[in-house]
């Protein structure tokens, strides 16, 4: 792992998410205080997912020993990791071969492969607990960073008592799977609270990095700092705050998001009784004020709640953040994710199917080269996050692309 020099001194910068992606990662859910009735509908929103991400892009999934059964039903296509890996099948001209992941002869090509590895994890949010992966300027190479985590706030106000594996995950993915990495030391981040235009521009959120429960010894000029060391960023974009009730003191990737350099979907309600009204407008005024044009994506019309079923479903450990029923879950359509050749858009269904619907209509009109994937998301949102919450892609070695 490198710990000095940072990525910027090497010449390495965070690509946008709507770039080509090489691969992406996720976890294969069971917390019982996150996944309620044993994780067993969760597994089968992300087994849709997986399956989504995989018609244009690797997937590499982690499993457990206890996972790893549900995961192979849910996904018979899938091989288990073993010998040579993704990062070591790339070509030095950045192309990647026509067949074999894993040592295995799949059938096809290699993109559209779904890769088991045994990494254990104590929940399955890997947008903050998978490396971040920057890029060289040549486009020939990529490395992962390996951030501190500590469940969003540590002792301060972090989500879980234990939190060890979910630490070691970075550095463990990138140990099997090949890929060089930079060690960022004691310096917390998730990988939901930040994002980037792949063009000199990181977008973030003052409630989340400005939190007691980060880094609390830096200031706001250190924190800028470090993001743009490690990021290889120029400018950084403060937004005030994020969707109303988000347990990760707000992340950036919940409220608002780059779908072109200069361009971002901002989540927005009209309705100016909902607490979201006046932290959208704060958001608003920042972006305008940054020169980045605006697209506004509603939330939800009737807020995502906990119900009475729900809650008999969980199970909590000591130490654990609860769940009470009627809690207004941190539902917003911009929790998206980029596949290549597609946008994977949560959906809560119910009460909210015309919401969900403008959000489809917004997004074609917005991206109108992908697909937009409806994803029925309830499932996800009663972990506390979404689709952007349980991804964290890999961009692919090549010269920089539009994005929708």
């Amino acid at each position: 792992m490198i710990k000095d020099p940072t990525p910027s001194n090497d010449g390495f910068y965070m690509p946008a998410e709507f770039e080509p992606h090489e691969a992406t990662i996720m976890v294969f859910p069971e917390r019982p205080g996150s996944w309620p009735h044993g994780a067993k509908p969760a597994q089968k929103v992300f087994a849709k997912i997986i399956k989504e991400r995989a018609a244009s892009e690797n997937v590499y999934v982690a499993v457990n020993d206890r996972t790893l059964k549900a995961a192979k039903t849910l996904l018979p296509e899938a091989v288990i990791a073993a010998g040579k890996l993704l990062s070591e099948a790339v070509t030095a001209d950045g192309e990647l071969p026509d067949r074999a992941i894993a040592g295995k002869e799949c059938g096809g090509k290699l993109n559209g492969n779904i890769v088991l590895l045994n990494i254990p994890t104590d929940d399955a949010w890997a947008r903050d607990i998978a490396p971040t992966f920057v890029r060289s300027r040549d486009g020939r190479s990529v490395r992962g960073i390996n951030w501190r985590f500590n469940a969003w706030g540590g002792e301060y106000d972090g989500l879980y008592a234990h939190w060890e594996k979910d630490n070691a995950f970075a550095a463990e993915f990138m140990r099997k799977t090949g890929y060089e990495g930079y060690d960022a030391g004691d310096f917390v981040l998730e990988g939901g609270s930040i994002h980037s235009n792949g063009a000199g521009t990181i977008m973030t959120t003052e409630a989340c990095l400005l939190s007691p429960g980060r880094n609390p010894q830096l200031s706001k000029p250190e924190i800028e700092d470090r993001l743009k060391a490690y990021l290889g960023a120029e400018r950084v974009i403060w937004l005030p705050c994020g969707i109303y009730n988000d347990e990760t003191n707000e992340h950036v990737d919940n409220v608002c998001a780059f779908i072109d350099e200069d361009e971002t979907v901002l989540a927005w309600t009209d309705d100016k009784d909902d607490p979201q009204y006046e932290m959208s407008a704060a958001c608003l005024k920042v972006l305008e004020d940054a020169g980045i044009k605006v697209h506004k994506l509603p939330i939800p019309d009737v807020p995502v709640t906990v119900t009475e079923d729900d809650l008999k479903g969980y199970v909590f450990e000591e130490g654990e953040d609860v769940r009470e029923p009627g809690e207004r879950l941190a539902a917003s359509y911009v929790n998206f994710y980029f596949t290549n050749d597609a946008v994977l858009l949560p959906q809560f269904g119910g009460d909210n199917a015309e919401s969900d619907a403008r959000a489809a209509a917004i997004m074609k009109e917005l991206c109108p080269g992908r697909r937009i994937v409806r994803i029925p998301a309830r499932d996800i949102i009663l972990g506390g996050g979404n689709i952007h919450c349980i991804t964290q892609q890999i961009p692919a070695r090549m010269t920089r692309e539009s994005s929708c």
